[in-house]
């Protein structure tokens, strides 16, 4: 397992992270999986056992459920070998009008509720779950600062946010000297390349990483979904789990065969560890989040911290998935090739090759 320092910040993360939404399967995120406690310590224990030093879960992950069974499953030998991460922004437990978003009022109330529930004094790492557009930035910022400065959590993420939210906050803190961002955690795979207009060049720039969730796009990249032949049951899709979502399925059924193709370039590799194992070689991308719904899965996934893959063969998964050059871009690449920097590069280098 590689270890690497988590944005413009000293913290040590694996490149692999585990995910728990699978934990609990309440509500809605029984489509996800059902994970019971025992499931549970198993999983901890086999991600530790790779080297996996942080758990990433959220407060809305089956309504507190998630945070409970980890509260509950993380002993004191556990708990000293992983860092937690836990998110707020979404309601959990009572729905009235101020138990949502990013206010002052709210973030702290969920940091409270999270530590209860995780058991713990402390939180590694706090993600602001989604954007809030009605909260101002500066408030978002100073409750953060706050929740730093009084012990309960360590480091900020954001989540969900676009390229200018991000940058907004940014501004803000360096104006105010408030708690600044260290991480991104992002939507980001060979099926879905959005994030390399503008987030991964911000990763590049600014020192926020990406942490990428759902980075086999909910099983789609796993190599069971193939074309002419009958979806598989047991999964996210058969259960109607809407993320993410496809907009062109001949394009990903393209992607799952040359997946399928190199992963018999290397003994005993599956198409999911190949998917997993080219994103931790984009510009930008700092670790994965990778949850599964059984330990058999967790297994194969675990195995991608080791796979190096062939650059003929990372060049084959770019052909196959490249996004579009949408404007302001396909100008930069014809006019302004002559001053481009690296985070300019994130993108465009593929297509200045080509």
């Amino acid at each position: 397992m590689e270890y690497r320092l988590l944005g413009r910040s000293g913290l040590k993360v694996s490149t692999l992270i585990l995910g728990t939404m699978t934990f609990g399967g309440k509500g809605e995120f029984a489509k996800t999986g059902n994970t019971d406690l025992n499931g549970a310590r198993r999983q901890i224990d086999m991600a530790l056992d790779a080297g996996v030093n942080m758990l990433d879960t959220a407060d809305i992950y089956s309504d507190g459920t998630s945070e409970d069974i980890i509260g509950e499953a993380l002993d004191s030998v556990r708990r000293n070998r992983v860092m937690l991460a836990t998110k707020a922004r979404f309601p959990t437990g009572d729905k009235g009008p101020n138990d949502r978003g990013l206010s002052r009022h709210h973030l702290i109330r969920a940091c409270e509720a999270s530590l209860q529930r995780l058991r713990t004094d402390h939180i590694e790492l706090y993600w602001c779950h989604e954007w809030d557009g009605l909260t101002p930035v500066d408030e978002i910022l100073a409750a953060l600062d706050h929740l730093q400065a009084s012990g309960k959590i360590g480091y900020v993420g954001v989540s969900n946010f676009s390229g200018w939210h991000i940058m907004k906050l940014l501004a803000a803190a360096e104006k105010n000297n408030t708690v600044r961002p260290v991480a991104q955690q992002i939507h980001y795979t060979l099926q879905a390349r959005e994030a390399e207009y503008e987030l991964l060049p911000i990763a590049a720039d600014q020192g926020v990483d990406a942490v990428i969730w759902s980075p086999l796009a909910g099983g789609l990249l796993s190599g069971k979904y193939r074309r002419g032949k009958p979806e598989p049951e047991g999964t996210r899709k058969a259960a109607q789990w809407s993320e993410p979502p496809v907009r062109d399925v001949e394009a990903l059924y393209d992607i799952v065969e040359v997946l399928i193709e190199v992963a018999t370039h290397y003994d005993g590799a599956s198409p999911a560890q190949v998917a997993l194992a080219w994103l931790l070689t984009r510009p930008g991308v700092h670790s994965l989040v990778i949850g599964a719904r059984t330990e058999t899965q967790l297994t194969d996934n675990l195995k991608s911290a080791s796979l190096v893959l062939h650059e003929d063969d990372i060049a084959k998964l770019e052909t196959v998935s490249r996004p579009p050059l949408i404007y302001p871009y396909w100008h930069q690449v014809s006019t302004a090739s002559d001053r481009l920097s690296e985070a300019d590069l994130v993108l465009l280098k593929p297509f200045l090759e080509k």
